[in-house]
């Protein structure tokens, strides 16, 4: 990784949003932002070609209102010419975060989230994470572990976000008891989280985690977490998930409902 944040932005509120916010991560990790919008010019063969400046003005002015919250952070800004989803997953090749808003402009009254922040998060090679228009910056980052193989890097990424934040780590696992088999219960559960967790604590010995188990749905225990947290962070794909299937349901229904900002860290194939 080029120690790069790359930010989408489109004018709308939601992505001033994460303007501020990727500042926030570039200032974080001592890295370089990298703002970017994504256009495609429309099929117009009885007129001119149509005046980019506005869409240079959008890239320049989200550059600026970074610059204004993070001062002395490298910031560059560019127009690209493609989909939204295709031009960041490309950028996301060589950057260690890319952020994005939760909502951009002509989203549908009612629609909680845009294509482009699920697209992206199930396409992406690094993590991504989808600000909301007035983030909490208190409270714990609460992690979401299920033993999967592919959480393992979800897990490494919440524990060093938890160490540039000086932030708490709650670690949550879920089981639903009236469908558990003989031998998973509370206990169980606890175990998994310990070994999920080994190791990390000796690494980041300045972070403080707590493990809770929540009895009831992955989603539902996550959501109602998700209240009082700085940060949500969770795999991509969990236990169970389909084969080819890029992002699975709780980071689907994460994205959309969470009251934090969502991280969806995906792993190795």
């Amino acid at each position: 990784m080029g120690n790069l944040v790359v930010v989408g932005v489109d004018g709308s509120s939601s992505s001033d949003a994460a303007v501020v916010q990727a500042a926030q991560e570039g200032q974080r990790r001592r890295a370089k932002l990298r703002v970017v919008h994504a256009f495609s010019w429309p099929v117009r063969p009885m007129y001119a070609p149509l005046d980019p400046s506005p869409l240079n003005r959008m890239a320049h002015d989200a550059a600026q209102l970074a610059r204004g919250v993070a001062p002395g952070l490298e910031v560059t800004g560019t127009v690209m010419v493609g989909g939204a989803v295709s031009v960041l997953a490309a950028e996301s090749r060589a950057a260690d975060l890319v952020v994005v808003g939760s909502r951009g402009v002509g989203a549908f009254t009612g629609m909680l989230l845009g294509s482009t922040a699920v697209s992206l998060a199930a396409h992406a090679e690094c993590p991504v994470m989808v600000v909301r228009e007035e983030p909490d910056h208190t409270g714990p980052i609460v992690l979401g572990v299920d033993g999967s193989s592919h959480g393992e890097e979800a897990i490494e990424f919440a524990f060093a976000e938890a160490a540039l934040r000086g932030a708490e780590i709650i670690a949550m696992h879920a089981w639903l008891p009236d469908y558990a088999p003989p031998g998973t219960g509370v206990e169980s559960a606890e175990r998994l989280l310990a070994l999920a967790l080994a190791g990390r604590r000796e690494r980041y010995p300045d972070v403080t985690v707590r493990q809770e188990v929540g009895s009831g749905d992955t989603r539902e225990v996550l959501i109602e977490a998700s209240k009082t947290a700085q940060l949500m962070v969770v795999g991509a794909r969990g236990r169970g998930g389909f084969t080819g299937l890029l992002l699975g349901s709780v980071s689907q229904v994460l994205l959309h409902h969470a009251h934090c900002p969502v991280t969806v860290v995906r792993g190795k194939a």
